[in-house]
Order: C-alpha cells, then structure tokens, then sequence
C-alpha cells in the first residue's frame, strides 16, 4: 500500500508566525500560511500555530485576529513566566518552562553549561494549540514534535498534543539533572586533591543552579497536575494517562534536584573543613619554626647588646661556645616538638 506523503512544515516564513500546522487526524500535517489560517473553520480540524512571542506581528494577530478573550490575550503577551495554568471557558490558559537549548546549526560556547528555562506561554481548546515563545530561545521539545508529524506518527488531537509536548518539556531536564549529579561526583573528588578557590566556586554556581531549577520545577508540577484534574471534553482518558506519568517523572526530577543541592551543602561543609584544617596544620608549622627560631633569638639578643661586661668578649673560643648553645637547644627544642606531637 502507498503510504500518504506528508509535506514538511515551512518554518519561519511569516512575520511573527514560525510555524502553522494543520493535524490530518491520522498523526500527519499540513502546513498552512498566515491566510490559510485565517480561513480556517472548526471542521477543517486541529491547527497548532506557533509564534514569536516577542515579535510586533505576533501581538497584533494576538489581540485582533486570534479570537481570544481580552484577558487571555493579554495573559498570552505578558512577561509574566512563571509556570501556571488558568482554565477558561472550554479551553486552557497555560504557561510552562523548557529547557533552553542551541540550534543545530550553532557551535556549543563556553556558556552553553548556563541553564535557560525558556518561558512558553499557550493557549488550548478543542481545536487549536497557539504556542508563545521569544525568538532567541530554542526548544526540542517543538522540533521533536514537528518532526514526528511531518513524517506521519505525530499527535492526533488536542488533547494528545499538549500531553506530548509537556512531557517532551519534562524530558529535556533529565541530561541537565545528570550533567549537575555528575560535577557534583567531579566536586566530590577534587575536594582533597583540588584546588580549593576552584572547588568553592563552582559549588556556589551549582548551587545557584539547583536553586534556579528547583525555582520554577513545583510550581510546574502544580500546572501540569491542574491540566490532568481538568474536566475539558477535549482532555481523553488516556491523554490525563500520560499527563499522570509526566507529573511523576517530574516530581522525581524535583527529588533528584533536591538531592543534589543537599550533597552540593554537604561539599560545602566537608570544604570548609578541609580548609580549616589546612590553616590549622600551616598555623602549627609556623608556631613550630617559631619555636625552633626562638633560642637563637635569645641567645642572639643577649650577646648582641650593646653594654659592658659580656662574657667572652676577648676570647677566641667565645664565638664557637655560643653556636654550640645554639645548636644544643635547637636540638632540645626540636626533640620536645616530636615529644609532644607538633611536628
């Protein structure tokens, strides 16, 4: 049997617009221009329409051709990012975070280890899926999808769409989690053998990240368990399946993140200790060479002062006396440092 051929989505052809997708029903797509989507009537189908948040063109098509209630419009344009879900009528006002990624096309830098959770902000209902985020970020999660309808075994209603792209979202975390549990394990080794400066700042980095993650991570949990207990027809038995397995992969994500900034603590603490003892062990060294300096102090203080009746001062033998006496209660000292352990 033939099979269909799917005609790949134009990405970015429009002001504003970086893709408009038309479901077939049956897993594939068709893309569609700004026009087409214009004509679009409810039993053409679901249509995903995905834009730039940040761009004029997209703010316009928002608040005059997008037939949203004013709040929701205004919702979807906000800078607000933090991740929450808001129903409305029959449909869904959403805001999730994803992690940041470099297209393809770009060579990994220096920052690339900086985490960038892109907001997304979107719109659902029954028969579209209107997603926002700014032109500078690039999700996987969107590319994934795009390329799973394109070539036929995509998502078939709105419903499945969105638990798709939740969990794609989700997905994205798990090598971020593991590239953290890793340096944590890097740290770990370096404590006793690194450079300490080094140690301390990468820990406080991570740290600062965990905290960043761990940030937006349970409110997200809130968001995507409020999509799952939400009573919208287009919501299917099995899409609210899937919405319960993301929530779990995500509520470990949140433990493993939680786990990780309490080892990164516990490097802190073992850090600090490390350093303690080092000056404690530097400050012994010097108090004992101190100690060992201390007799020919003495004896250099006493025969170098400058007053009458010095013993030794006309005779030949007085010089060696005295570096004898020296030598013989450096030695003293010496052996009553070993005595009493501080050496």
């Amino acid at each position: 049997m033939e099979q269909p051929v799917m005609k790949t989505a134009a990405y970015g052809a429009e002001p504003g617009l970086r893709f408009a997708l038309l479901l077939d029903g049956h897993g594939g797509c068709r893309s569609l221009t700004m026009a087409e989507v214009c004509a679009l009537k409810p039993e053409d189908g679901v249509v995903w329409l995905h834009f730039e948040h940040n761009h004029p063109a997209t703010a316009n098509w928002v608040i005059t051709k997008g037939n949203f209630d004013p709040l929701v419009a205004e919702a979807l344009l906000a800078e607000d990012s933090r991740p929450r879900v808001e129903p409305v009528d029959d449909g869904l006002l959403i805001i999730l975070r994803g992690v940041c990624a470099a297209p393809p096309e770009e060579e990994k830098t220096s920052d690339d280890n900086d985490i960038d959770l892109v907001p997304v902000h979107a719109w659902v209902d029954e028969r579209r899926l209107v997603t926002l985020r700014d032109s500078g970020h690039y999700l996987t999660a969107l590319r994934d999808i795009r390329q799973a309808l394109e070539k036929g075994k995509g998502p078939k209603q709105t419903g499945e769409l969105l638990a798709l792209f939740s969990d794609k979202l989700v997905r994205d975390l798990e090598p971020v989690l593991d590239e953290m549990d890793e340096e944590v394990d890097e740290l770990d080794e370096m404590i006793f053998h690194g450079d300490a400066g080094e140690v301390r700042q990468r820990l406080k980095l991570l740290r600062r990240r965990s905290v960043q993650l761990r940030r937006y991570l349970a409110p997200q949990r809130d968001a995507l368990n409020r999509i799952e207990h939400d009573d919208a027809p287009w919501l299917k038995e099995r899409d609210k399946l899937r919405f319960r397995e993301v929530i779990d992969k995500l509520m470990r994500f949140i433990e493993y993140l939680d786990a990780i900034r309490d080892r990164t603590s516990i490097l802190h603490d073992d850090l600090s200790t490390v350093i303690s003892e080092r000056i404690a062990r530097n400050s012994n060294r010097l108090a004992a060479l101190a100690a060992l300096l201390l007799p020919p102090s003495v004896v250099a203080g006493l025969f170098g002062m400058n007053v009458g009746g010095i013993p030794g001062v006309h005779e030949t033998w007085a010089f060696l006396a005295i570096v004898a006496l020296v030598a013989v209660s450096s030695a003293v000292t010496l052996y009553v440092l070993k005595r009493i352990n501080w050496l």
